[in-house]
């Protein structure tokens, strides 16, 4: 099967019907992709470029699905990068698939490490958490794709909207792939357009909002986007009448929350997949009756269950991985299920994370985690408690006033006695940079134990979890929610930049006041001094910046601190004066740390949206990339601190200055109505 003939069946059929629809810009027809497909794919096939993978790292859009589409026609093996990988993680995937280059820069051919037939290399955590380059045929995506559409019918191929963050196998194979076969219109926006400038913390309400105005019919999501946007659906009343599909996966899915999302009329059909199998092994049909299940297997595959609990898969299957073919027969998932007397395929959990409690009782953590994560107050939970009496937890808040204590005791309220949490911790978010969580969302529990579970976790971690409740404050601040998602005004970014530049003026000298009070502790010293050295004349970038934003420096210069600046400075200065000096460190971690967010997503959102040069964003930018450098230093710095006073004071310093760090945002007017779009000369 080629994709590129179906596209053409499409464009004769009906030229002028929209195929790709960015929202952001012009909407592709099928007529006009057929043609920009050839074009691209024949460029590509004569460039010399086969057998070596091309690595693409693009949002959502018209660019990111031509390519996909043309360098399947043209064979060209694919390494797709989710945005969310750190630079390792990259790094190792193109060295391991020997890509060196991003779409759609030339590069020289080299000996391919990849399966013959090779069309996608897609990295996976797999069973033992150790990444791995899965390598995918283009058939076998194809075959996928088409037994989707056979599954859930050609009718519902409207308007599907992309949502899982770009590179996911899943959105690829069983959004995109499945809506082109079928002759739907694949809605492609930049993810900041859907409230997900940062997918693993949504804005559920903009998504809501926008599936409802652009009228899409149907959705790929996994369990914590549905809910999220139940919640909302519930909160708001807002109807998201033309859906006719909405597939749920990556993860089990509550019942409860099956149950809710039904109660509001979304078509939710919950399904299972394995990106061995190139994503979709089986979907629920539209009448189920029984919530709960994976649904039954599609047509290309097929299940059996092993005597030990472990779903054993047959069918059509991936090529091996990098420099490796996979072995012949049934592919043994890892996960535990069961497959009932009506044929449907039901998952409880994985295989190697069972905990077997002192008591001899198997319990899948799974089980437990997707009661507590149904919880509004929670948002993360890993259950943990092999060999001991009772399971415990390890639980992420959702929100700043999430009352865990009480969540948990409503969770345990529906558990058999063997399977209540005997204990439970709060902890820092489990994500994709910090090494605990997957690309599509599943827990790295080895990664998570080592850090949580050890005798005493590194103090690092112990203030990030200590002031996380006070950062999801910090961020839920809406001129801060604006700046991230780029909506403000070029009078609100040079405000913003007058209130930078009055507390960023007081860094050195607050870092020699400390080490004034320090001077016994030579360990602080250094870190002081390499600070002091490194942050010196940072406040003239600020001032650069006003003016390369149409500001004027000079006035910022002359003018006197809000309120709310004046007081967080005079606060630093005065526990460094009158208490542990080594709290100003807590300063530090809120500073850098927020710059950091700053300037990986708010920067260039507000840089595209006012139309502003670089030469505007060069502290946020700069300032970004040095204070990254800065947070690995200062982990190592605060976790070799012994002395509980020092910990204590950093970590109330920490919590005061989100605060009074937010009360700076919140004092900054933002303007209504359209934002200002002006071009300033660079």
């Amino acid at each position: 099967m080629r994709l590129l003939e179906t596209i053409r069946e499409h464009a004769l059929t009906h030229p002028l019907a929209i195929a790709l629809d960015p929202v952001v810009s012009e909407p592709v027809t099928w007529e006009d992709l057929a043609e920009r497909v050839e074009a691209m794919a024949y460029d590509l096939s004569t460039g010399g470029q086969a057998g070596q993978p091309y690595v693409l790292c693009l949002d959502h859009g018209v660019e990111a699905s031509l390519a996909e589409l043309a360098l399947l026609e043209a064979r060209i093996p694919v390494l797709s990068l989710p945005a969310f990988f750190t630079e390792e993680q990259a790094r190792h995937a193109r060295t391991a698939c020997g890509a060196d280059t991003a779409f759609p820069s030339a590069s020289r051919p080299a000996p391919s490490v990849l399966p013959l037939g090779t069309a996608r290399v897609t990295f996976t955590s797999g069973s033992t958490g150790t990444p791995k380059g899965v390598c995918l045929s283009a058939a076998h995506m194809l075959s996928v794709a088409a037994s989707v559409v056979e599954a859930v019918g050609a009718e519902h191929a409207g308007r599907h909207c992309a949502l899982l963050p770009p590179g996911i196998l899943l959105e690829t194979v069983a959004g995109f792939f499945a809506t082109m076969l079928a002759g739907g219109t694949y809605v492609c926006p930049p993810q900041a357009e859907v409230g997900l400038t940062d997918p693993f913390r949504p804005d559920f309400a903009v998504m809501a909002n926008r599936l409802a105005e652009w009228k899409i019919t149907s959705l790929i999501l996994v369990p914590e986007y549905l809910a999220g946007l139940v919640t909302v659906m519930e909160r708001t009343g807002l109807p998201l009448p033309e859906l006719t599909l909405v597939a749920v996966g990556g993860a089990r899915v509550p019942v409860d929350l099956l149950e809710r999302a039904r109660a509001l009329g979304l078509p939710v059909r919950q399904g299972y997949g394995l990106t061995e199998c190139a994503s979709v092994v089986s979907l629920e049909s539209g009448d189920e009756d029984e919530p709960g299940s994976a649904g039954r297997l599609l047509g290309h595959m097929k299940a059996r269950i092993a005597p030990d609990g472990e779903i054993l898969l047959e069918g059509e299957m991936f090529l091996g991985t990098i420099g490796e073919l996979r072995d012949p027969g049934p592919l043994a998932s890892g996960d535990i299920g069961r497959i009932d007397e009506h044929g449907r395929l039901w998952v409880e959990g994985r295989k190697s994370a069972l905990i077997v409690t002192s008591f001899g009782r198997n319990i899948s953590p799974e089980w437990i985690e997707a009661q507590l994560v149904a919880q509004p107050g929670i948002a993360q939970a890993m259950v943990h408690g092999d060999g001991v009496p009772a399971p415990e937890a390890l639980l992420v808040p959702s929100r700043p006033d999430a009352d865990l204590a009480v969540a948990v005791a409503a969770v345990n309220s529906s558990l058999p006695a063997y399977a209540r949490l005997a204990g439970w911790r709060e902890v820092a978010p489990f994500t994709p940079a910090n090494g605990m969580l997957t690309g599509n969302g599943r827990l790295r529990r080895k990664q998570i134990a080592a850090t949580w579970l050890a005798d005493r976790p590194c103090f690092f971690a112990e203030l990030e979890a200590g002031t996380f409740r006070e950062r999801l404050r910090f961020l839920g601040i809406p001129q801060v929610r604006a700046g991230l998602a780029g909506t403000i005004s070029r009078r609100t970014y040079i405000d913003y930049l007058w209130q930078a530049w009055h507390h960023v003026r007081h860094t050195v000298p607050l870092m020699q006041a400390a080490r004034a009070r320090l001077r016994d502790r030579p360990d602080l010293l250094a870190a002081l001094d390499e600070y002091i050295a490194e942050e010196t004349g940072h406040e003239e970038w600020i001032l650069a910046d006003i003016a390369a934003a149409g500001g004027d420096a000079d006035a910022a210069r002359a003018s006197e601190p809000a309120p709310a600046t004046r007081a967080m400075v005079d606060h630093a200065y005065r526990m460094i004066d009158e208490g542990n000096p080594a709290a100003f460190f807590g300063m530090v971690y809120v500073l850098e740390s927020v710059s950091v967010a700053l300037a990986q997503r708010g920067a260039s959102a507000v840089a595209e949206n006012l139309g502003l040069p670089p030469e505007a964003f060069t502290y946020l930018t700069s300032h970004g990339a040095l204070d990254q450098d800065h947070m690995a230093f200062f982990a190592e710095l605060v976790n070799g601190l012994e002395r509980g006073d020092d910990r204590a004071a950093i970590l109330q310093m920490a919590r005061e200055m989100f605060g009074l760090f937010g009360a700076v945002f919140a004092s900054i007017e933002m303007e209504d109505g359209p934002m200002e779009k002006t071009r300033v000369a660079a």
